[in-house]
């Protein structure tokens, strides 16, 4: 087999430790983050832990394997088919049918049972496990842990009597990734210092103001959005989820000046004519200073796309300032917004949405690249290079029943260093349109001005 470390280094390029910052079960603000599930996808890798585990342990002292579930099943599994010892199982709780047996497998009184462990911290956790299996009239003398995170849990666990087999301490692997130049002293300063149990002090992420990408800005509608927001005050996008043009060009009139820019789903409005339609609501724009939005969404290949832009009734291409996309289609299919914005879906704030992380970053990166595209709807923090829009915002911050989860302002421009806020059924199903939508403006600048 490979050498120790050289063997911790394929395992680490499976993501199974993170460094930054990151909240514990506990509540306790952490350095560094261990999850060793990744291991159990790759076969070879699982092959090779199980016989690193079984070198260290005396063997003949064991007639049986058990895993702490679940993080460890698989890799007692590995090591009970490399050694030929028995695997029991342990359940997480028993079941309430059946037998109702927390352990399951073919076991006998008195014999001898190797628990797994996949990360040992504070050893409470195993305190509790080990009890379950010994009620089964088993003895539980000695634990394997892939990872000491050195809190406590092998010195507790061996002051009760248990002989604690550790493959890897977080020191030495800080020690690992400092000679490969994946940790920078200053981290493993900051780990040192969180074993130590002191404050550890983070160092806080700033995000960029208005006037700083204003100064960065490529694109002609994103300087024009920025210039809008210091001018007005104002990170509000109003969204006219209405029907008729009656009530789209009342709503733009109350709203408009608050407003950065109204967003619309042109083909739900009911009598939509062009004339009657868009020519007075270009005139509310100019009148009040915001931008048009089209929240079409467009989810096809480019040649279909450029149609929808460009022609039929709603001419799209003629009145918004920017519309909105999918990356789904990849890069070609967004050449054809020559002349407006393209804020890209990367993720959407339903619930059960299948933007999962794998497509948010396909997709941020075909935003991040393509010079049309200006920003991009997410749930998620992104890249301060292009302007992030939040919808879902709504200052009860409560969801509607049909999946729709709201944020607040505040979480917004804080957790997630949002540029805009949408605001939909907050402002136009408000009993008065114009007094919300100037709540909206001032609580989402003072949680801008709050965030910087």
């Amino acid at each position: 087999m490979e050498s120790k470390k050289e063997f911790f280094l394929e395992c680490y390029k499976l993501g199974i430790i993170k460094f930054g910052r990151f909240t514990l079960k506990s509540g306790i603000e952490s350095p560094f983050y261990v999850d060793l599930r990744p291991l159990a996808s790759d076969p070879k890798i699982l092959k090779n832990l199980a016989n690193y585990l079984l070198e260290m342990l005396p063997l003949d002292n064991f007639d049986l394997i058990c895993g702490v579930p679940y993080a460890a099943l698989p890799m007692a599994t590995a090591m009970s088919l490399e050694s030929y010892i028995p695997l029991i199982i342990k359940r997480k709780e028993a079941k309430d049918y059946g037998t109702k047996k927390m352990i399951e497998g073919i076991y006998q009184k008195g014999q001898n049972c190797l628990l797994v462990e996949d990360v040992i911290t504070s050893g409470k956790s195993l305190l509790e496990t080990i009890p379950e299996i010994e009620q089964e009239d088993l003895n539980v003398s000695d634990i394997v842990v892939v990872l000491d995170r050195e809190q406590g849990g092998k010195q507790l666990l061996e002051s009760k009597g248990y002989r604690v087999h550790t493959l890897f301490n977080i020191s030495e692997v800080c020690t690992i990734l400092q000679e490969t130049g994946d940790l920078s002293e200053e981290e493993v300063k900051r780990i040192q210092d969180f074993l130590l149990g002191n404050h550890i002090q983070f160092e806080e992420k700033t995000r960029c103001s208005y006037e700083q990408k204003l100064t960065q800005a490529q694109h002609s509608v994103s300087k024009k959005l920025l210039e809008t927001a210091l001018a007005k005050k104002s990170n509000l996008i109003a969204s006219a989820d209405v029907t008729t043009t009656q009530e789209l060009l009342a709503l733009a009139d109350k709203v408009g000046p608050h407003i950065i820019a109204l967003k619309t789903h042109i083909d739900i409005i009911s009598d939509f004519e062009y004339e009657k339609t868009i020519t007075p609501l270009k005139e509310l724009a100019a009148k009040h200073q915001f931008l048009l939005m089209e929240d079409r969404k467009f989810a096809d290949i480019g040649n279909t796309q450029e149609l929808q832009f460009t022609s039929g009734v709603f001419k799209i291409t003629d009145w918004a300032d920017f519309v909105t996309s999918q990356v789904i289609g990849g890069f070609e299919s967004l050449d054809c917004f020559k002349n407006v914005g393209v804020v890209a879906i990367i993720g959407m704030s339903s619930k059960g949405t299948l933007t999962t992380n794998n497509y948010r970053e396909e997709a941020l990166k075909v935003a991040l690249s393509h010079p049309n595209v200006i920003g991009g709807v997410s749930q998620n923090p992104i890249p301060d290079d292009i302007l992030l829009f939040t919808p879902g915002v709504n200052l009860a911050d409560s969801g509607d029943g049909k999946g729709q989860q709201y944020n607040t302002p505040e979480h917004v421009f804080k957790t997630l260093h949002t540029d805009f806020i949408i605001v939909g059924r907050g402002i136009y199903k408000s009993e008065n349109p114009e007094a919300a939508a100037v709540a909206y403006k001032n609580e989402g600048w003072n949680a801008y001005v709050k965030s910087l």
